[in-house]
């Protein structure tokens, strides 16, 4: 018989993987909910956040919406993305086998660094994607103060003495 050493952190991250397989498998599969009817799942639309030289450029997918459908908002050096996907079928009719696209409102929102021009900021959509550009605040840099040396000042008073003696 072989001794088997245990490793309480091994047996707590096999637990946690177990718990995420468990909840990834029951929340994010379309009719997860024990064989009933079938439930829309949140959606949140992916994005990315790439840094250039001189902007920051958000991009987010947005399959199935159209310009109108989406808002930008700024306010207090806080990016806002929201819209609504609505679902293009009829819930009371049946029929429908399997539903896997999610719909419904979203809302992301991102905080960017202070000194940002709002005024700046621009937006594009093509083919579902929209492209937020957001111009980098200017560096702040330290700034150099030159200290200026009077010429020709005159002595303090007790100076000349101690020179003299």
């Amino acid at each position: 018989m072989a001794l088997v050493r245990w490793e309480p952190v091994r047996e707590l991250s096999s637990l946690q993987e177990e718990m995420n397989r468990l909840f990834t498998h029951f929340f994010d599969t379309p009719g997860g909910n024990g064989g009933e009817a079938p439930t829309v799942r949140r959606w949140i639309p992916a994005m990315d956040l790439v840094e250039t030289d001189d902007h920051f450029v958000l991009r987010a997918d947005l399959p199935g919406l159209g310009e109108d459908e989406v808002a930008i908002e700024l306010e207090d050096n806080v990016l806002t993305v929201s819209g609504e996907r609505k679902a293009e079928h009829e819930e009371a009719r049946e029929g429908f086998y399997r539903l896997e696209r999610a719909t419904g409102a979203f809302r992301r929102s991102l905080t960017l660094p202070e000194g940002v021009d709002a005024e700046g900021v621009s937006a594009k959509f093509d083919k579902g994607v929209l492209e937020i550009r957001i111009p980098k605040p200017a560096e702040r840099k330290p700034r150099r103060v030159a200290i200026q040396v009077e010429r020709d000042a005159p002595a303090i008073e007790g100076q000349e003495t101690a020179q003299a003696g």
